[in-house]
């Protein structure tokens, strides 16, 4: 005979005190996550941490702790943990070889936090592209470029690559040229060059614009422009003194850079290069340049 009282209390009621236990745990659970994660964040920020360090160990906790609040279910449950554990371990290898990839992201998200070669708001340079770091996460870092869009970079591509912080010194040198005739007189072209960059907006006078010949080209003398600026201020100065370097070539009436070419005749042939050859209407045309050319 069906036993309505053996099923209730025998079943029912340690099951239903079960899960009503396991929602108090998971509710107080919760409450008590949240009060640590907070304590631990405001602790962090009061020492000046940085901010990706502070939500990077935020969440580690609170993910520690939810695990732990899992396992203590189960076992309010009489669930056995210890095959669990081992289950999840098991599941954890499994996982770790199917996303290898996404752990080396996360062990090298871990790496960029500890070491912290560069910080949120930093200008950098990294895995091939250029821009400001928005965000270091658990698998990717986050990066704004000039021309305002969102990249995320792997941070095993970021880590495994050489990183260039432009941030991480108070300034930085502009490196133009300016290609000369062979006709302007160079100190000339020094001097002015060197005034008229100093007097460009955010120009820094300490160190002083570099203004020296870099080479020489069959067009002319090359001379190497440099000042130097503030990393806010560098792209305003790099075009500024481009446009210097327009204007005082202008003001200065400097000729248009050419290559030329000297073309000497053999010994013996020079009174013959030098001859005038008779044109086709009868007149005379000049000598050709070089010695052996044919006759028109």
């Amino acid at each position: 005979m069906f036993d309505l009282d053996k099923l209730v209390n025998d079943y029912l009621v340690p099951f239903g005190l079960k899960i009503a236990m396991a929602i108090v745990i998971w509710i107080v659970g919760g409450i008590i996550i949240n009060v640590v994660a907070r304590l631990v964040r405001g602790a962090m920020t009061r020492r000046a941490i940085d901010p990706t360090l502070v939500r990077y160990t935020e969440s580690t906790l609170r993910i520690a702790l939810r695990i732990a609040i899992i396992i203590s279910i189960l076992s309010v449950c009489g669930i056995e943990t210890t095959s669990f554990a081992a289950l999840l371990a098991a599941a954890g290898i499994a996982i770790g070889a199917a996303w290898s990839g996404l752990l080396s992201n996360f062990a090298s998200g871990i790496f960029l936090i500890v070491l912290r070669p560069f910080k949120t708001g930093d200008m950098i340079s990294a895995g091939g592209v250029t821009g400001v770091v928005d965000e270091i996460g658990l698998f990717v870092t986050t990066l704004t470029t000039p021309d305002n869009l969102r990249v995320y970079v792997g941070n095993t591509k970021v880590f495994g690559d050489n990183i260039t912080v432009y941030d991480a010194n108070a300034f930085r040198r502009v490196d133009l040229s300016a290609q000369l005739a062979h006709t302007v007189d160079v100190q000339d072209a020094i001097a002015r060059l060197r005034a008229r960059i100093a007097q460009i907006p955010n120009v820094m006078s300490t160190p002083a614009v570099d203004v020296a010949i870099l080479e020489f080209t069959p067009a002319g003398p090359v001379l190497a422009v440099r000042p130097y600026c503030h990393n806010r201020d560098y792209w305003q100065v790099y075009f500024d003194t481009n446009r210097a370097i327009a204007e005082v070539g202008g003001t200065a009436h400097w000729p248009v850079p050419a290559p030329r070419q000297i073309f000497m005749p053999p010994p013996g042939d020079a009174s013959k290069a030098a001859m005038p050859v008779p044109s086709a209407a009868g007149g005379a045309a000049p000598a050709s340049p070089l010695p052996n050319a044919p006759t028109p």
